[in-house]
């Protein structure tokens, strides 16, 4: 019996990092959500985390990472087997809530792109990346909570805004771990910046204004995602999305100051606090907010 699951450990197809929902910019499942839908936000959440984990995996051919999500995919749509947990939870979570898979998969479909893509050429091929590696989080809990889809528009612009704001946050990281860039390559070459730059320990003047760039069209994102509260008739999660949305208008001012090459650039417990107070109050208040 040992060496069964000795060998059932083995050939677990996923990589974890360790990284979890505490380290990102965002409540993820926080007591502001229904407390019978919790546990499904991080059903989610471990689903598309253990997804990511693959694509971002550097010790993993393209080919393999491919495979691995690949095979999560066909357990999610009811293969047989349990090489993928996350995949094999995700899927008894959709059976019981009656949620599509539409999100899971795009979600998929994005880090299969991450496996093998590793510029993006313009700001519309990186928001086209958005549109599955971001916005499914944000159309998996409206569906969850069984809200208007009309709330997508707002959904997928702050989903996109938290999604650039990442990569602004990991730019070095990213280039140096993975040789994987999402700044624009026509932004980059207008402001004067250059791939190579991004192995530096500070940000040349070109990513700067590059940085900077990308801030304004984000700042837009995040206008177009002021309407998502207003738009949610659940009362939890319109005090999260509003949240967020405070959250993401506070990072983005930090990465206007500050130099994520040098240093990491990251939300302070004031800007959870103030943003959480935001969010309660928008809550209260309701839609007409």
């Amino acid at each position: 019996m040992e060496g069964t699951g000795a060998a059932a450990r083995a050939s677990v197809i996923e990589t974890p990092s360790g990284k979890a929902a505490a380290g990102e910019n965002f409540p993820v499942g926080s007591w502001l959500i229904r407390k019978d839908l919790r546990r499904h936000v991080h059903t989610f959440y471990l689903f598309a985390r253990a997804a990511d984990d693959i694509a971002d995996n550097p010790a993993l051919a393209p080919d393999d990472k491919l495979r691995r999500l690949e095979r999560m995919g066909e357990i999610l749509a009811g293969g047989p087997g349990e090489d993928a947990p996350s995949a094999v939870a995700m899927r008894a979570s959709l059976a019981e809530t009656g949620v599509t898979a539409e999100h899971c998969h795009d979600v998929l479909r994005a880090f299969r792109l991450d496996a093998t893509k590793l510029r993006y050429a313009d700001w519309d091929e990186l928001m086209e990346y958005c549109r599955y590696s971001a916005s499914p989080v944000g159309r998996q809990l409206l569906d969850l909570h069984g809200e208007d889809r009309a709330a997508f528009v707002p959904s997928d612009a702050l989903c996109s805004a938290l999604q650039v704001l990442n990569h602004l946050q990991d730019c070095g990281e990213d280039y140096r771990d993975l040789d994987r860039v999402y700044l624009p390559l026509v932004v980059l070459a207008a402001q004067g910046g250059a791939v190579e730059q991004l192995s530096g320990a500070a940000l040349t003047p070109g990513l700067r204004r590059t940085i900077d760039n990308l801030l304004d069209r984000t700042d837009a994102l995040v206008v177009t995602a002021q309407d998502l509260p207003g738009a949610v008739a659940s009362r939890g999660l319109r005090c999260e999305s509003a949240v967020i949305v405070a959250l993401a208008g506070r990072l983005a001012a930090l990465l206007r100051r500050g130099d994520p090459l040098a240093t990491r650039v990251k939300l302070r417990k004031s800007d959870f606090a103030a943003a959480l107070a935001a969010g309660l109050w928008r809550g209260i208040v309701g839609p007409a907010a």
